[in-house]
């Protein structure tokens, strides 16, 4: 049995095993039936291991129909797929897990995406699109689309990879500029300074969150859920793979140093790499102040913002 990433496992599946099934047993649908696998699951952001395969992994695919054709005949088509053999080409059934449940199967497009961004419409205003956490809008647009010969599904998610409008970035922005100053520039030295170890750390993984957030944002990416994060963003163009190594050397620095010195390199380390995004922020135009601390840079970038209501907002807020 090869070794096969499960979104892979999920297509061979799909074109296999479903697909000339349904074509026998339900023809008429297969042209307003879209196919594919997204959403959560290791396996969707190409993440997946020998570790993953314990639950939630294993053969299976979405269905995606618009909400006529899912009014019409979607109940039909859940249990056509129910037909299907669970374990294929060597591979067992999914094994479910307690809160793994309605990953796959067959959905109205709104239905889909609604999990994930609670609104039972793609994002339409300013404000929408501000509230919806970058890990919802990365989990909803990540995996494969293996057909899709109506296009609505296809639409919705070119729409929300469009990414946040500006202003909401800019927004976001901001506020990681401030937490980012007041984790790793301020808090960490100071619980450093105090021999306030574990309080050094609570800080430390506060500004690796954040300080990874605003790479994606500066990439006009979606950050994946926290344990996928470092894996992803190595693959950014903007600092992605600097970040990748930053918070890579501050994980094994335990191993190399010890005591006093383990804290201030690592204090080092952190406040190298703020000068790094401070340095991007002005190729990208979003400041042009020459302070060495981000937390002056938040509201410069904040005052770029347009819309006057999301400018207005604490910037500590995003």
């Amino acid at each position: 049995m090869d070794e096969i990433r499960g979104i892979d496992l999920a297509e061979r599946y799909y074109w296999q095993v479903a697909w000339p099934h349904m074509q026998e047993r339900c023809p008429a649908y297969l042209p307003r039936v879209a196919a594919g696998l997204a959403g959560d699951g290791s396996e969707c952001f190409g993440f997946d291991d020998e570790i993953s395969r314990d639950h939630d992994w294993g053969p299976g695919f979405c269905l995606w129909l618009t909400q006529a054709d899912y009014t019409a005949f979607g109940t039909e088509l859940s249990r056509i797929l129910q037909e299907l053999p669970q374990g294929w080409g060597g591979y067992a059934a999914r094994s479910a897990s307690a809160w793994g449940g309605g990953r796959l199967g067959v959905f109205a497009v709104n239905q889909f995406y609604q999990r994930f961004i609670a609104l039972p419409h793609a994002p339409r205003s300013l404000t929408e699109w501000r509230v919806l956490p970058e890990v919802n809008l990365a989990t909803a647009t990540n995996g494969r689309i293996f057909v899709d010969p109506v296009g609505e599904f296809s639409a919705y998610r070119a729409h929300l990879l469009t990414f946040y409008p500006e202003d909401v970035r800019l927004k976001k922005v901001a506020a990681r500029c401030m937490t980012i100053a007041q984790a790793g520039q301020y808090n960490y030295p100071r619980c450093v300074a105090r021999r306030e170890y574990v309080a050094a750390l609570c800080a430390e993984a506060e500004w690796i969150k954040a300080a990874g957030s605003l790479v994606f944002l500066l990439n006009k990416r979606y950050q994946p859920y926290y344990k996928w994060l470092h894996r992803a963003i190595r693959e950014l163009p903007v600092l992605g793979e600097r970040c990748f190594q930053v918070f890579a050397s501050l994980a094994v620095m335990h191993e190399q140093e010890q005591g006093d010195t383990l804290y201030q390199r690592k204090g080092e380390v952190i406040e190298a790499f703020c000068q790094e995004l401070i340095g991007e922020l002005a190729k990208q135009n979003l400041s042009e102040l020459a302070s060495d601390y981000l937390l002056d840079h938040g509201p410069v970038v904040q005052s770029r913002i347009k819309d006057e209501q999301i400018r207005s907002l604490n910037v500590w807020i995003d």
